[in-house]
C-alpha cells in the first residue's frame, strides 16, 4: 500500500495567487540508487548552469555584433534676430550618421572568451551530478547504518529480555544459583540497550533530515533493507598509488570534469590577455553627414552640404591603462592555474586517502566474516550454555552476549564505511568522457 503526500505550490504572479495541487506518491522503500536519481532530477543547481550557459551563448553572439550606429538631427547657425533659414548662407538642417569599430579583433575575442565560459558548464553539471551522487549516497548510507543497526540491536532484544527472567526466576527460585547482582546487571543491559536504540533513532532521523535537502519527502520513508553493493567505477591498486610519482598519479584524476572546467577558464582567461592587448590599438570611427540649406534671400538655389569623416583616439599613454590591463589579465590567468594546481593536489591526496582506508576496510570486513564473527557466536553460546548448566557465571554470559552484538554492529558498520568509501572514489576518479578528444592540458 502507498503512501500519498499532497504538495501544494503557491504562485503569485504579480500580486494575484493561484493554488495548485497535486498528490505525489511515495514509495515503500528508498533503495540508494532512487535517492541518488531524485537528488539528480530536483538539483535546482543543474537547471540554474543550463540557463547560465545560455546566457552566455546569448552574450557571445550579442558581442560580435558591431556597436548601434548613432543618428544626430541638427539645425545649425541659426540667425538669432530673425530665425530665418535663408537669411544666411551657413544656415543649414543636417542629418548624420556615426559607426564606431571596436579596437582590433575585441569582437571575435569577446564572443570566444564567452563560448569557453559557456563550455565550462557541462563540465560542471558532469561534477555537480557526481557530486550530488556522492554526498546523497553517503548520507542514504548514513541512515542505512542506523537503521539496520536498530534491527540488529531489536532481534537481540528479546534474548535480553528472557536473560531478564530467566536471572529473575533464578534468584526467587531457593535452588537458583543466580544472584541479586545477576537480576541488576540484567535489568542494567536491558536499559542500556534502550539507550542505545534511542541514539540510533536519533542517528536516523538526523540522517534522513538531510536527506530531505536533496530529495524532499521520500527521504522519510524506510530505507530498503538490503546494503547495495556498488563496485569502482576503476580499478585501483594502493601501492601503485603510493609509489608512483606525482604525475603519473595526476593521470588517475586528469579528467575530472572540476579540472577541466578550470581548463575552460584558463582558456578563457587567456582570451582575455589577447582582448587587453587589443587596447593598445584604436578604436576607429565614421562620420557621415547631409546639410540642406533653404534658397538666399533672392530666391537663388544654394547647394546642400555633404560631409563625411574619420576618427580614432590614440592609445599613447599606455603605462597606468594598457600595461596595467595587460598585467592585470596575465596575473588572473596565473592565479586560476594556481587553483588548477590546488585542486588536483587535493583530489590526488583524497583518493590515496580513500583508497588506503578502502584496503583496511576490506582487511577487516574479511577478518569479520571469517574469524570475529563465528568466534564470537561460538563464545556467546557456549557461555549461555555454561550458564545454564550451572557450569558458568551469569556475567559472562552477558558479556559475551553483548560482545557478539556489538561485533555485529561493528561487522555493518564496516561495510557501510566501505560503501561510503567507494562512493567517494567513484567521484574522484569521475571523468568527462564526453570532451576526451580535447587533450587535457598538463598539470
Amino acid at each position: 500500500m502507498r503512501i500519498f503526500v499532497t504538495i501544494l505550490f503557491i504562485i503569485l504572479p504579480l500580486g494575484l495567487g493561484s493554488v495548485i495541487a497535486f498528490a505525489q506518491p511515495l514509495p515503500d522503500t528508498l533503495t540508494q540508487e532512487e535517492a541518488v536519481a531524485l537528488a539528480i532530477d530536483a538539483d535546482p543547481w543543474l537547471t540554474g548552469s543550463q540557463y547560465t550557459q545560455q546566457a552566455l551563448n546569448d552574450e557571445a553572439t550579442a558581442a560580435a555584433t558591431l556597436p548601434d550606429p548613432r543618428m544626430s538631427l541638427m539645425a545649425g547657425n541659426f540667425p538669432v534676430d530673425t530665425f530665418d533659414l535663408n537669411q544666411e548662407g551657413m544656415t543649414q538642417l543636417s542629418v548624420g550618421i556615426s559607426q564606431m569599430f571596436p579596437r582590433g579583433d575585441s569582437l571575435s575575442l569577446t564572443r570566444r572568451q564567452k563560448q569557453q565560459l559557456a563550455e565550462q558548464h557541462p563540465l560542471l553539471r558532469l561534477d555537480r551530478r557526481a557530486k550530488v551522487g556522492a554526498t546523497v549516497s553517503q548520507l542514504w548510507l548514513e541512515a542505512f547504518k542506523a537503521q539496520e543497526s536498530i534491527r540488529l540491536i531489536e532481534q537481540d532484544r528479546a534474548l535480553f529480555e528472557q536473560l531478564v527472567d530467566a536471572a529473575k526466576a533464578g534468584y526467587s527460585s531457593a535452588l537458583g544459583r543466580a544472584r541479586q547482582q545477576d537480576v541488576i546487571r540484567a535489568q542494567l543491559e536491558l536499559t542500556r540497550l534502550e539507550d542505545r536504540l534511542t541514539m540510533l533513532r536519533q542517528q536516523q532521523q538526523a540522517a534522513q533530515k538531510r536527506l530531505t535537502e536533496w530529495i524532499g519527502a521520500p527521504a522519510t520513508v524506510p530505507l530498503a533493507p538490503v546494503l547495495p553493493t556498488q563496485s569502482l567505477s576503476r580499478p585501483l591498486s594502493v601501492p601503485t598509488i603510493k609509489q608512483s610519482s606525482e604525475h603519473t598519479r595526476y593521470e588517475w584524476i586528469r579528467h575530472h570534469p572540476a579540472l577541466r572546467a578550470l581548463d575552460q577558464r584558463i582558456d578563457a582567461t587567456q582570451t582575455g590577455v589577447d582582448l587587453a592587448k587589443q587596447k593598445y590599438k584604436p578604436e576607429w570611427g565614421l562620420t557621415a553627414q547631409y546639410g540642406y540649406r533653404d534658397n538666399d534671400p533672392l530666391g537663388r538655389d544654394r547647394a546642400d552640404l555633404f560631409s563625411v569623416g574619420v576618427n580614432f583616439d590614440l592609445p599613447i599613454f599606455t603605462g597606468n591603462r594598457q600595461d596595467k590591463e595587460v598585467s592585470a589579465a596575465v596575473n588572473r590567468t596565473e592565479a586560476i592555474k594556481t587553483e588548477k594546481h590546488l585542486l588536483g593536489r587535493r583530489l590526488m591526496a583524497e583518493l590515496e586517502t580513500a583508497s588506503v582506508q578502502l584496503a583496511r576496510l576490506d582487511e577487516r570486513q574479511a577478518l569479520y566474516a571469517d574469524q570475529l564473527l563465528p568466534q564470537m557466536a561460538e563464545q556467546a553460546e557456549a557461555s549461555l550454555t555454561a550458564y545454564n548448566n550451572d557450569d558458568g557465571d551469569f556475567a559472562e554470559a552477558v558479556r559475551a552476549r553483548i560482545a557478539e552484538l556489538n561485533a555485529k554492529v561493528d561487522a555493518l558498520a564496516i561495510a557501510v564505511d566501505r560503501q561510503k568509501t567507494i562512493a567517494q572514489i567513484n567521484y574522484l576518479l569521475a571523468e568527462a568522457s564526453f570532451d576526451d578528444a580535447r587533450p587535457a592540458k598538463p598539470f
